[in-house]
């Protein structure tokens, strides 16, 4: 078939995706030798269409070189955006402006081409165990602000900071996972904030992607050792969910069992950030006065009915279902710093707080029972 046709990329499409890496790279010269006489709209489409479904295929290399790199090759060769402001990286590559047709396939190349190192990075160091590895993601996380800070005012490309903030949770998880939170709280605060900016993101179809990105921001803060300030968070974000809830409200349309569900989730996971420090603090010995100290004996109150202990009756203030109580028994147990299930006591040398470690051990223990 004749190249002009375009029948020649379709096959190409097919093919390039059963060769190795050196193969492919032979067949991508010979691409690129027709890529003149192809109108250039449709040769950037299946480039980085490609480019994709190297991605699926985890070819990272072979997609970054040959696909989003080679696309990107058209801008300036030498720009560094992790030392450019957003108008330099406008005017580096938007030139034309977000109205050109071509604005799309840009803001495709530049996301792959951070994904690509992103995992290229993984493959070679898994558990970013190199000093060099934990700064190349923040490289990676930098350039996908940069790109999220173009789009933001622009209210039709809406896609790419829902897709940006997919990127940015994904990398600051990876970084949590290894004991690097402070790095990744940051960003992650950023793409909370995203959510909140761009109107079209404002909607309840995405209040639980929403809610997933707030939950990380308090788990940050929590890793940090900053609980005061995971628990403000959680009850801002609980203000704009419930912001959110009122505009709907007074909206023509009806809320609707799905969209109750959706509030309903988020809600508790807001609340279970707020539970983590607040069943701590609410028991902890106010230095100001003295009180008498009254202790449950917890081995005769597991005879009791629930709810049994100041933690349960806190529990049952807080949530209306097992599994949303089980799930907060676990989140305030849970601690990055240290081992919950330890052999020896929770080391700390106030009464209060260690009566608390056990109620909620034997509020989770009557929970999984229960259910």
């Amino acid at each position: 078939r004749a190249p002009c046709s375009g029948g020649f990329l379709a096959d190409f499409e097919d093919i390039i995706l059963f060769y190795d890496f050196y193969s492919a790279t032979s067949l991508f010269n010979i691409w690129t030798k027709y890529a003149p006489r192809l109108p250039a709209d449709y040769y950037n489409e299946k480039l980085l269409k490609v480019g994709d479904s190297l991605c699926e295929m985890k070819e990272y290399k072979l997609a970054l070189l040959q696909c989003y790199g080679r696309y990107l090759q058209q801008f300036t060769i030498n720009f560094d955006e992790n030392k450019a402001d957003v108008n330099q990286f406008k005017t580096a590559f938007f030139p034309k402006g977000f109205g050109d047709k071509n604005a799309a396939h840009t803001f495709h190349a530049l996301s792959g081409k951070n994904i690509c190192h992103y995992e290229l990075v993984c493959d070679s160091d898994v558990n970013l165990q190199n000093k060099d590895s934990v700064t190349q993601c923040l490289h990676i996380l930098s350039s996908l602000r940069l790109i999220m800070q173009v789009a933001l005012p622009q209210e039709h490309l809406c896609w790419i900071i829902f897709n940006g903030t997919i990127y940015i949770y994904t990398i600051c998880r990876k970084l949590m996972i290894v004991g690097q939170s402070s790095k990744a709280l940051e960003y992650l605060l950023w793409a909370s904030t995203c959510m909140e900016f761009s109107v079209p993101l404002l909607s309840v179809r995405y209040l639980t992607w929403r809610a997933t990105l707030y939950t990380a921001v308090c788990q940050c803060y929590y890793d940090c050792q900053a609980g005061i300030h995971g628990e403000a968070f959680a009850r801002r974000a609980l203000a704009k969910i419930d912001e959110l809830r009122q505009l709907e409200l007074m909206s023509s349309s009806q809320s609707q069992e799905e969209s109750r569900r959706h509030y309903r989730e988020a809600t508790i996971k807001m609340a279970v950030m707020i539970f983590k420090r607040g069943v701590f603090e609410s028991r902890r010995k106010n230095k100001s006065f003295f009180r008498p100290k009254i202790r449950v004996n917890l081995r005769e109150a597991q005879t009791l009915p629930w709810p049994r202990t100041v933690t349960e009756r806190l529990l049952d203030e807080m949530f209306d279902s097992t599994a949303s109580r089980f799930l907060a028994v676990l989140e305030a147990l849970s601690d990055s710093n240290r081992r919950t299930l330890q052999t020896g006591p929770i080391v700390t040398d106030e009464v209060e707080i260690r009566d608390v470690v056990s109620e909620l051990f034997m509020a989770g223990k009557e929970l999984l029972i229960s259910k």
